[in-house]
């Protein structure tokens, strides 16, 4: 509370501020503290899609420190508070592009390392001319499968890492196909396994679950065969980075390609080129034109290129619905936001009154 003191007959008054006034202050401070601290230090995030089941459900409620990776300073510093990059109700942009400041990070805890599950901007949402400032993009959550200099590969689902098998999340789960003698299975016994399925024969089932309950339901008697659910090898995918005919991957057969690094030089051919270009051309702000057989970057004409960012490769736990690198490339450095931490809250939109929140997921920790 602000006091002020004038004089009145040789004696002091004391002047109290309005209620009105002391509770404006209090709001604006609120706000502000909660603004550094969302933007410096922690802020809380949902899940909206399924792309990392089981890791995380629809519906979990999660704290992401900045300060693992370190924060970035504000790029649009005109913004409405606790938007993102549109307003509630209203649809309205939450901030003033007007002003944007250039890309900087605080120091941090540490980087991002293999494995670790990051929230991170959309890096197509960089395409002109619906692009939004770096900061407004949408957020992504999935898990870092490569860092920069790897060299990543997935040989029937299996990612490889430099050609040794990484390590498989211990919930992510993908997709198998069932096969039984024709008995209907038990409901109640599907319900434990909380299996995603769909039937598309008599005595055949597409089954989305994690490798260790493929191993529960061996033990049903009525089951014949148990395959994974596998893309083919060499065969291009459609949709599947970079979309090239000299690349035949799939979502399960895929690579092996190198994650650029920060000082790292490629040499630009045929073979490079639909792998790289986006990150050289937009990623890191480059001119680039192909004039015949010559390739023209920032004017010059050239057959290398020296990397100035680390990138980073992003998959979904649920590997078979997740639109991640396998599907739009490389998370340049820039674009990462922050580490997820855990679930402070977890709500099943399917749950009735009364068991809505899913308790167990309280307060636990994402691996």
């Amino acid at each position: 509370m602000n006091l002020k003191f004038r004089k009145k007959n040789d004696k002091k008054v004391v002047v109290k501020k309005s209620a009105g006034k002391e509770w404006l202050d209090a709001i604006i401070f609120a706000v502000v503290a909660a603004t550094l601290i969302r933007g410096l230090f922690i802020e809380a995030y949902v899940i909206p899609t399924g792309s990392m089941e089981r890791t995380l459900l629809v519906g979990d409620f999660l704290f992401v420190s900045k300060i693992n990776y370190g924060a970035r300073t504000p790029i649009t510093p005109i913004a409405f508070p606790f938007a993102h990059h549109t307003m509630p109700l209203i649809g309205t942009k939450a901030y003033w592009d007007g002003i944007q400041l250039p890309y900087y990070r605080l120091p941090g805890l540490g980087n991002v390392e293999r494995y670790d599950v990051v929230v991170f901007n959309y890096p197509m949402d960089a395409d002109a001319p619906l692009s939004r400032p770096l900061d407004k993009r949408e957020n992504y959550i999935k898990r870092c499968m490569g860092v920069a200099g790897d060299t990543l590969s997935v040989v029937d689902g299996q990612v490889f890492i430099d050609g040794k098998p990484a390590e498989q999340p211990p919930m992510s789960q993908t997709e198998y196909v069932v096969t039984t003698d024709g008995t209907d299975f038990n409901p109640m016994a599907m319900k434990d396994l909380k299996a995603d399925i769909n039937q598309v024969s008599a005595n055949q089932y597409v089954f989305n679950m994690p490798k260790a309950e493929v191993e529960k339901l061996k033990q049903f008697t009525t089951i014949k065969q148990i395959v994974p659910y596998l893309s083919e090898k060499n065969s291009q995918e459609q949709g599947i980075f970079p979309g090239d005919i000299n690349h035949k991957w799939s979502r399960d057969n895929y690579g092996p390609i190198i994650i650029p690094k920060r000082g790292f030089t490629i040499k630009l051919d045929s073979l490079s080129l639909p792998i790289y270009r986006r990150a050289i051309e937009i990623y890191e702000g480059n001119t680039f034109e192909i004039q015949g057989n010559d390739i023209i970057i920032n004017g010059a004409k050239t057959n290398t290129y020296t990397f100035k960012s680390d990138y980073y490769w992003m998959m979904g736990d649920n590997r078979h619905n997740s639109a991640d690198s396998r599907y739009w490339g490389f998370v340049p450095e820039n674009h990462i936001v922050g580490k997820a931490l855990f679930v402070w809250m977890s709500l099943d939109d399917k749950g009735s009154l009364f068991n809505k929140i899913r308790w167990s997921r309280l307060f636990r920790g994402i691996y």
